[in-house]
């Protein structure tokens, strides 16, 4: 969604009506040109469009009350949305002109329409109308503030700074939020830059203490069967985001990932188009090809110019021989009780010290529980009745042998029917692993906190961490019939 052109306009009685702030955005006006073709039509000149604002609001000229292209009964308004009729070259229908008034001020915008003119989509349909809204909306509480009718000289330093909260929410006519209440910080206000020129898609420039924070998380996912005549699946998902608030117009820097000795190339990696160069080797590893064992292997080094605010810089993936947490799971139904019997085993390669670990055992289109006996060698176990589930809390450290079990039966005899699900009938059922390790990565890539450089005359504070954590982490129930394609559908 882009805006074509904003105004602010005061309302103050016993005043003449005045445009305070006005924004066009030419780049998008061009956009608006080319989706219209020979329907086009232009957005008028401030006094134009005061005036045909003025009348379709009824607050014009009171002395003529019927205004015939307004009251006329086979003129239909469409609220929030506006009409109004452009008369000389280009004329024809402004449409939609979104406004919002409150006290002193009304504000309106005309977003863009990326449809066909004729015939006009339903405002339910236009994303566009309730995102100008809500821009129109969060420049109001930010000029206006809490109340509704702010001293004036606080008005006209809030109407000072849009120049600059524009440029910050709404660079080159596309909202990005809204502005905060209250002056904008610092590092939204341009300044002078000398002869270096300030790119159009930067919003601003920090002004502060310098800091530089990169975060690398991998994901990892897997389906176990704990069936011979079915593979089992995983794979590792992972990303570098970072918040770089280096002064200068565009600082240089640059973040360098390493991988062990033996670790496993990364793959299929895609980076922010904010990296000003790359080595074309690093992006030519895919996993979907045949691995040789000589694709580039590190250390890979990211330079680019951030912008200021937090930003993905690149995601890949990895090969890793096996999942961190190893199951197995075994239902046995005996007349209306099930046997339930579980282990899990952390590999050796993973760091015991879980930020959380829990195990969630659902029992799908089954009656409620009744009597739930069941043990568990290590954390605590959580009945939820209710919900015909188990949630095993497996704490923050396996044991010393790395293996945890679950034995005990369920007898399902309570009153009411328990949650169904359509995937999971009879002994079709599954664990889901929730857990996040601080400090380590299943690939073994790393940012190393001295390989972070940064060309700026300050010398910024850097921050490096990372993390593996799970998502979709299944291990189905190996005397059931877990789904064939569950594998394609989850992954």
């Amino acid at each position: 969604m882009s805006v074509r052109a904003l105004w602010i306009i005061s309302q103050e009685k016993g005043e003449n009506v005045t445009i305070r702030f006005s924004r066009r955005f030419s780049t998008v006006e061009h956009r608006a040109k080319s989706l219209a073709g020979s329907s086009y039509v232009a957005v008028p000149d401030e006094s134009t469009f005061l005036q045909l604002l003025l009348t379709e609001l009824g607050l014009s000229d009171p002395s003529k009350p019927y205004v015939a292209a307004r009251d006329d009964c086979l003129y239909r308004p469409r609220s929030p949305a506006l009409e109004l009729c452009v008369d000389g070259p280009g004329k024809g229908a402004l449409w939609p002109v979104l406004t919002i008034s409150q006290g002193p001020l009304i504000l309106a915008c005309v977003p863009l329409v990326n449809a066909p003119p004729e015939p006009r989509p339903p405002l339910s349909s236009l994303l566009s109308v309730s995102q100008g809204l809500t821009l129109l909306a969060g420049i109001q509480t930010f000029l206006l503030g809490p109340g509704s009718k702010p001293d004036n000289e606080g008005l006209v330093a809030r109407l000072g700074m849009m120049p600059s909260v524009l440029l910050q929410v709404c660079p080159l006519g596309t909202p990005l939020d809204v502005p905060l209440t209250g002056a904008p910080s610092s590092p939204a206000v341009p300044t002078s830059t000398g002869t270096q020129k300030q790119p159009a898609w930067k919003t601003g420039l920090h002004r502060g203490r310098a800091a530089v924070n990169v975060a690398l998380v991998e994901t990892v996912r897997t389906m176990q069967y704990g069936n011979q005549s079915r593979q089992d699946l995983w794979d590792v998902f992972g990303t570098v985001t970072c918040k770089c608030e280096v002064e200068g117009v565009l600082p240089n820097v640059t973040v360098t990932l390493s991988l062990p000795p033996n670790g496993s190339p990364l793959q299929d990696i895609l980076v922010h188009p904010c990296v000003t160069s790359l080595d074309s080797s690093i992006l030519t590893a895919s996993s979907v090809d045949n691995y040789d064992g000589s694709s580039f292997s590190g250390p890979y080094k990211f330079p680019f110019s951030p912008p200021l605010e937090p930003f993905r810089l690149c995601s890949y993936t990895s090969q890793v021989p096996v999942p961190p947490i190893l199951g197995s799971y075994q239902l046995k139904e005996e007349e209306n009780q099930l046997r339930v019997s579980v282990a899990l085993k952390l590999h050796e390669s993973v760091k015991n010290s879980f930020e959380y670990c829990d195990a969630h055992l659902p029992f799908f289109n089954r009656a409620q529980m009744g009597v739930v006996d069941v043990k568990v060698s290590s954390g605590q176990l959580d009945v939820s009745k209710e919900k015909n589930l188990l949630v095993w809390a497996l704490g923050q450290k396996f044991p010393k042998s790395r293996e945890v079990t679950m034995e005990g039966k369920i007898v399902f005899s309570g009153p009411t029917p328990g949650p169904s699900d359509p995937l999971c009938t009879q002994l079709t059922a599954y664990i889901k692993l929730y857990f996040k390790v601080p400090d380590m990565t299943l690939s073994g890539c790393c940012v190393d906190q001295h390989s972070v450089q940064v060309y700026s005359s300050a010398k910024p504070r850097i921050v490096t961490s990372r993390e593996l954590q799970s998502k979709e982490y299944f291990i189905w129930n190996s005397t059931g019939t877990a789904p064939v394609s569950s594998g394609q559908m989850m992954l």
